[in-house]
């Protein structure tokens, strides 16, 4: 009944869109984000261990995302993992546990840097289990992290540093306080039942944030139309994950052309709504009906 993924899927589509044609024109979705140009707001979301749905599945995706000119997300993995991934030329940002040891973060982060990772980041809503303790995540122990913290891992870092998990105007202020480069509004596909849903909560958080970082959305986008709902709300660009799953069994080819396939969707709900490019996206084409 407080299933999160649930919730989160009835308010997507319990928001309509009104249509602006006149004087629409065909839409253009390239993204820039910190000096570099994608052809989509549509990125991969920052997933792990995905040999069981294809061999080498981590680097699989990631050149499936490298093919649509899309941003890639990494999650946990070995080191020689992200070393395969980075190496398939794919813009790369690695996501970190919040390990118990801060000194295995900046590792991780060294190491990341050292081997091209685009940006890194820290995916706090991994810090406490169900039962109410600290989460143990693949055997290793995670604790949730201060503003200081999270300030020392900025400095830390010579490449953009994201903060994942954020589901609150208090956490998204507490990272601006920290000068992260971005965050992503997310419940990490339902760690915690009736957690509010993602775009919900995104109106108050773009408010607190002003404009200062970007704000990227995560958990249940599973089409183009969905990731138009996002970005007229604000959002920056949307991670997709399970979406790509299916793809990915096929291969990097098709997990190219599920991506592509979202983008001529958005581009589709763009076109229909008046918004010539994704500096346009306007929050009033969204219509709400009871949730």
């Amino acid at each position: 009944m407080g299933n999160s993924d649930k919730i989160t899927r009835e308010f997507l589509d319990s928001l309509l869109l009104e249509t602006r044609y006149v004087n629409a024109e065909l839409p253009d979705t390239r993204m820039e984000l910190w000096g570099e140009s994608f052809s989509t707001p549509i990125m991969t979301a920052a997933l792990s261990h995905l040999n069981n749905i294809h061999e080498n599945g981590m680097v699989e995706l990631a050149y499936g995302a490298k093919g649509a000119n899309a941003l890639y997300w990494c999650g946990m993995g070995e080191d020689e993992e992200l070393e395969q991934i980075l190496s398939t030329g794919a813009k790369v940002v690695k996501i970190i546990k919040p390990h118990a040891d801060n000194g295995e973060v900046l590792r991780k982060i060294e190491h990341a840097v050292s081997h091209g990772a685009f940006a890194v980041g820290m995916d706090i809503d991994h810090a406490f289990a169900g039962n109410g303790t600290y989460d143990v995540v693949c055997g290793l122990p995670m604790h949730p992290k201060t503003t200081e913290e999270l300030a020392m891992f900025v400095r830390h870092s010579p490449v953009p540093f994201v903060v994942k998990g954020v589901l609150s105007v208090r956490d998204a202020e507490c990272c601006q306080e920290a000068g992260v480069s971005g965050i992503v509004v997310s419940h990490h596909h339902g760690i915690m039942d009736y957690s509010v849903p993602p775009l919900m909560v995104l109106p108050e958080i773009l408010k607190a944030v002003d404009g200062r970082i970007p704000v990227f959305v995560d958990c249940g986008i599973e089409s183009g139309m969905d990731a138009f709902k996002a970005l007229a709300l604000g959002a920056a660009a949307v991670s997709v994950g399970r979406e790509l799953m299916k793809p990915l069994k096929d291969g990097r080819e098709a997990v190219t052309g599920r991506i592509r396939e979202m983008t001529g969707e958005l581009a589709a709900a763009m076109a229909r709504t008046g918004i010539r490019s994704l500096a346009e996206m306007d929050a009033s084409v969204i219509w709400r009906r009871a949730f």
